[in-house]
């Protein structure tokens, strides 16, 4: 092996040990004596970091003076760029800016040249350097800061780390970027297999996002400028402002079946025994999400299938599908379900069933009361028992029978046909005999954390792009993907800017 030449890499290394010492002689001295903890944390965080600045960019002048070196041992150059074109001459004093973790740095290198021919730089392709100015760690502290808060804030954050380094809209771009290769990541990525008595149970799900006029799907895009045309000061009763485009959020969990009877779920008329125990539902495992705001919702629905596939290739497990009534996303579901050849098992969400049967009793009843309570329980314990088309025909019974006024009758009439339309997806009574979860909390809790507590908060008004790479980072961070995803990512990068025969060669180092 060559040896280092060490005279060369003290010389350059000097500033870093000037600063080291320059370092400690102040937390020697006399003023540091009076210093809080505070205080001394805040001078470290700052001196600390340009230490790390200087130590890294000292490293980075001794591999240009290395490089410089070893170009000049050399009789003729033998550097072909990505064109497999040879560039015959060679020449130094080429620089670019690289922002990182502790500030600018300066990487000087050589460049490869011929006539007509773009400039190659085999530096970068060792130092695996990004397309523009910002490394690679900074783009993942980027990523990782602007999907838990605003714009604004992971800015702020950025820079009480690392200085002033990178702005507003560089960040959203860089966020952008950082999204690009989550679909070939999970292509590849092969889930672990299970039993065939574990459950596979899919949810789909939808919630609003606010966007900018023209990040509006066509039709929403046309309600909206409608609206704003008619220049009213407020919008009517029940009157949506059409300024949301619909995320369509799906997710596949495994689940061990856990048997429950109707007064597990639901109390009966008159309050639950104490002699017997509450049985458990299911609870869910190894939970997957995926959502989009840019793709149509048969997108997504085929991606959870696919992974719910690589979960159970032989189709060997049960599969339960879990939806809110949506009659579109039935359709999208069921025809998923036929294209690859398997039966599922689709439930109605019970806490939607819920919603609408209260809904009812307040037709006959005032909200609050006891026999509101006890009419909702009768009714829903007949549900879960498997005889839903039996409930609302004793609702509409019931109805008839009190000569309700039209408007508190369409509550029931509302949830009759909400019953009586969805009866093959209501067979509760099967389901909780084998077990099978009953509701939608995983993908309702899903939109609240991936949607609500990020792209809905306050005054937030979002473009396409932007928070579509959002969602999708954060669906990414909540499969606990992100480390496996960020290595892929930078390898694709790579790959992509260096495209060489003997690229592998090259160890990612940004």
């Amino acid at each position: 092996m060559e040896p280092y030449d060490t005279s060369v890499s003290a010389d350059l290394f000097a500033r870093s040990v000037s600063a080291f010492e320059s370092l400690l002689l102040t937390l020697q001295g006399k003023p540091a004596q009076s210093m809080t903890h505070a205080e001394l944390e805040e001078h470290l965080e700052e001196a600390g970091r340009k230490l790390l600045r200087q130590l890294l960019q000292d490293h980075l002048d001794l591999r240009a003076h290395r490089e410089e070196e070893a170009a000049g041992r050399e009789a003729r150059p033998r550097v072909i760029g990505s064109d497999g074109q040879l560039r015959p001459w060679q020449e130094t004093g080429h620089a670019r800016w690289l922002a990182c973790m502790f500030g600018l740095v300066r990487v000087k290198r050589m460049a490869y040249r011929g006539p007509s021919m773009a400039n190659v730089h085999p530096a970068d392709a060792t130092l695996s350097l990004p397309a523009g100015r910002h490394s690679m760690g900074l783009r993942r502290l980027a990523v990782t800061e602007a999907v838990r808060g605003s714009f604004d804030q992971s800015q702020q954050a950025i820079e009480r780390r690392c200085g002033r380094v990178l702005g507003k809209r560089r960040l959203e771009q860089l966020l952008a970027a950082a999204s690009e290769d989550i679909d070939s990541f999970y292509q590849q990525h092969i889930p672990l297999p299970c039993s065939r008595d574990v459950l596979l149970v899919i949810e789909v799900d939808g919630k609003g996002v606010v966007m900018r006029p023209e990040a509006l799907r066509p039709a929403t895009q046309r309600a909206h400028l409608a609206a704003e045309a008619e220049h009213r000061s407020r919008l009517s009763p029940g009157e949506k402002p059409n300024r949301k485009r619909m995320a369509t959020v799906a997710c596949v969990f495994d689940a061990v079946p856990a048997p429950r009877r109707p007064h597990d779920v639901i109390h009966p008329p008159g309050g639950r025994s104490t002699r017997r125990r509450i049985r458990r539902g299911p609870t869910a495992t190894r939970k997957w999400c995926t959502a989009s705001l840019l793709h149509p919702p048969g997108k997504v629905i085929a991606d959870v299938f696919a992974q719910a596939e690589a979960r159970d290739p032989g189709h060997n497990r049960c599969w339960i599908v879990l939806v809110d009534g949506a009659r579109h996303q039935l359709d999208l579901i069921q025809r998923e379900a036929a294209r690859r050849g398997h039966a599922i098992n689709v439930l109605l969400d019970f806490v939607h069933v819920i919603e609408y049967v209260w809904t009812a009793a307040h037709a006959f009843h005032k909200v609050g009361t006891a026999e509101a309570d006890a009419w909702v329980a009768g009714h829903l314990t007949t549900i879960l028992a498997g005889q839903a088309d039996r409930a609302a025909q004793e609702m509409a019974a019931q109805a008839d029978q009190a000569g309700l006024r039209a408007g508190r009758r369409e509550a029931v009439d509302t949830c009759r046909r909400y019953l009586t339309g969805h009866l093959d997806q209501l067979r509760y009574d099967i389901a909780l005999a084998a077990g099978w979860p009953i509701a939608t909390g995983a993908i309702e809790g899903a939109c609240r954390h991936l949607i609500g507590d990020r792209l809905d908060i306050t005054g937030a008004r979002w473009g396409l792009v932007g928070a579509e790479a959002v969602l999708r980072l954060r669906t990414l961070i909540d499969n606990g993907d992100f480390d496996g995803y960020w290595h892929h990512h930078t390898a694709r990068e790579h790959q992509r800017l260096y495209p060489a025969p003997d690229q592998g060669e090259y160890t990612l180092t940004a």
